[in-house]
C-alpha cells in the first residue's frame, strides 16, 4: 500500500467546524487526522500542503519513520527540524491520520495498537467556571479559569482567593478543583497567590509561567514544594518534555496532541514520564477521540480533561463533533470502538478547505 495524496478539508459538524488532515491510499483507505491551531488553519493546511510532498508513494504503516522523516527533511521556506506551533500541527495532523488509517488497515482501534486498555475508564474533570453546572453534570473535578494577574495588584490576589474560596464552598471537600493561570504569572505572583491558596487544597496549579522560562519553572519548584505543578500545553516536540521531566520542574505534563507533534509524540513524552513517575494529562484530551485513545491505553494517563462548551442547562450530548464522540458520566470516560480512531463523519459535513 501506498501513499497517493494528503489534503485538508473542513468538517462542519453540528458541534463546531474543525479542520481535518487526510492521507488517501491506492488501495482506496483513507485517515483522518485534526490539524488545529487557534484559528492559524490556513497557514497549518499550507504546511501540510510542504510536508506531503515528502510521504507521496511512502509506505503509510511505517509511522515512527515517517514522522522523522517529515521533521527532519521537510523544508518550509528553508527552514528545517520544524518545531514551532505551525508545523508541529500540520506534523500532529498527518500523523493522527496515519495511526487513524493503521488502524483501518489492521480493523484495530488504535488503544488496542497501542497495547491495549491501561484502564477500564479514564477520570475526567471538566474545565471551565460554572462549577455549579459541573457538579450537576456529574464531574468530581473541576478546573477553574483564574480571573485575575499581576497587573491586577494585591486586590487581585484578594479576588483570586475570594472566586477559589466560592468554589471549595460550592464543592465541598469531596471534589478536586485545579485552577489554570494561563501564562499569565511571574515566579513572585505564583509563589504568591499559591500561598494565599493553600487552604482551599488545589491539587494542582497550572501554566503559571511562560512555558520556556524552564528555570523560573525550577525556582517555583523549590518555592512551592508542597503545591503540585502543572503544565505543557504549549511546548512542541517531545524534547522541551525531556528537559522538564531531567529537573523535575513540573509533576504533571499536559502535552496537547494537535500541537506537539501528534500521537507519536505523545506516546513518546508518555513514555519518558512514566519511567519517571510523572503521570501526563494532556490538554483537552477527554474531547475528542485522539486523546481518549491515548489516554486509554498509557500507563501514566489515568486523567482526561474534558471542555464543557456547552452553557449551562444545555446538556453535553448536542456539543459532540462526530456521531460517536463519547462524554463523560459521572466523570468517567472512555473512548469509542475502531477501527483507527473510530470517528464517524457524515458525508455532508464535509467542505472543501479555503484557506
Amino acid at each position: 500500500m501506498k501513499i497517493t495524496d494528503i489534503d485538508t478539508i473542513m468538517i462542519n459538524s453540528p458541534g463546531r467546524k474543525w479542520t481535518i488532515v487526510r492521507v488517501h491510499t491506492d488501495e482506496g483507505l483513507v485517515g483522518l487526522g485534526e490539524a488545529t491551531y487557534s484559528n492559524k488553519e490556513p497557514a497549518v493546511c499550507a504546511a501540510v500542503d510542504n510536508m506531503k510532498l515528502e510521504l507521496l508513494g511512502e509506505d503509510p504503516a511505517r509511522i515512527e519513520y515517517l514522522w522523522h522523516k517529515i521533521f527532519y527533511e521537510s523544508t518550509v521556506s528553508g527552514i528545517w527540524r520544524m518545531s514551532g506551533p505551525i508545523w508541529q500541527s500540520a506534523l500532529s495532523g498527518i500523523d493522527l491520520a496515519l495511526w487513524d488509517l493503521a488502524g483501518k488497515i489492521t480493523g484495530r482501534a488504535v488503544y488496542e495498537m497501542l497495547g491495549g486498555p491501561a484502564r477500564d475508564s479514564i477520570f475526567a474533570y471538566a474545565t471551565g467556571n460554572d462549577v455549579d453546572w459541573y457538579l450537576e453534570c456529574g464531574f468530581q473535578a473541576v478546573k477553574l479559569a483564574c480571573p485575575y494577574g499581576p497587573a491586577d495588584g494585591l486586590d487581585g490576589i484578594e479576588k483570586n482567593e475570594e472566586f477559589v474560596a466560592e468554589a471549595r464552598e460550592l464543592c465541598g471537600d469531596h471534589v478536586e478543583i485545579m485552577l489554570d493561570c494561563y501564562m499569565a504569572f511571574d515566579v513572585e505572583y505564583t509563589v504568591r497567590l499559591a500561598e494565599r491558596l493553600r487552604p482551599y487544597r488545589l491539587k494542582w496549579i497550572e501554566e503559571f509561567l511562560i512555558p520556556e522560562d524552564l528555570e523560573g519553572h525550577v525556582a517555583v519548584r523549590n518555592r512551592l514544594p508542597w503545591q503540585t505543578l502543572a503544565g505543557g500545553e504549549h511546548l512542541y516536540t517531545p524534547w522541551p518534555f525531556r528537559q522538564l521531566i531531567e529537573q523535575r520542574a513540573l509533576d504533571i505534563l499536559q502535552p496537547d496532541i494537535f500541537w506537539v507533534g501528534g500521537l507519536t509524540a505523545t506516546r513518546e513524552i508518555c513514555h519518558l514520564a512514566n519511567a519517571a513517575g510523572i503521570p501526563v494529562i494532556p490538554h483537552g484530551g477527554g474531547m475528542h477521540q485522539y486523546g481518549l485513545h491515548l489516554s486509554a491505553a498509557m500507563p501514566n494517563t489515568s486523567w482526561c480533561e474534558y471542555f464543557v462548551g456547552s452553557p449551562p442547562g444545555v446538556a453535553l450530548t448536542p456539543a459532540r463533533r462526530t456521531r460517536r464522540d463519547v462524554v463523560p458520566q459521572d466523570s468517567q470516560i472512555f473512548p469509542g470502538a475502531g477501527p483507527g480512531f473510530g470517528l464517524d463523519v457524515e458525508e455532508s459535513w464535509l467542505l472543501p478547505f479555503f484557506g
